[in-house]
């Protein structure tokens, strides 16, 4: 089991979080806690960087929803950016793919 790490710097279009390890039952909340405690406006893009998550079970796809939630309540934007293949996969198998927009890398999606 590797820990969930996460790193919050701020984009052009607003915040971005790099995610590194696996996002799981035992690490998604996290990732919960850390949304309430992040401030955005409308027109800003919360920006979800994966490249560093090893794995995703269904509570981080979850976790992923409720950035999405998130980010609308507040009238702003959410985007994944650099999605390794094996996440990438479980997010078409359950329609993800189409309400995520998805970028190469978090400087395109921002």
């Amino acid at each position: 089991m590797s820990q969930l790490e996460i790193v919050t710097r701020d984009g052009a279009t607003g915040p971005v979080l790099e995610l590194h390890g696996d996002l799981d039952y035992d690490t998604a909340d996290r990732l919960r806690a850390l949304l309430t405690t992040l401030v955005l406006r409308p027109g800003n893009r919360l920006v979800l960087d994966l490249a560093g998550v090893t794995f995703c079970d269904s509570s981080g796809i979850t976790a992923l929803i409720v950035a999405r939630n998130h980010a609308q309540a507040a009238q702003a934007g959410i985007a994944l950016a650099t999605v390794p293949d094996h996440i990438l996969r479980v997010l078409r198998i359950v329609g993800l793919d189409q309400i995520f927009p998805i970028y190469p890398d978090s400087a395109a999606a921002t």
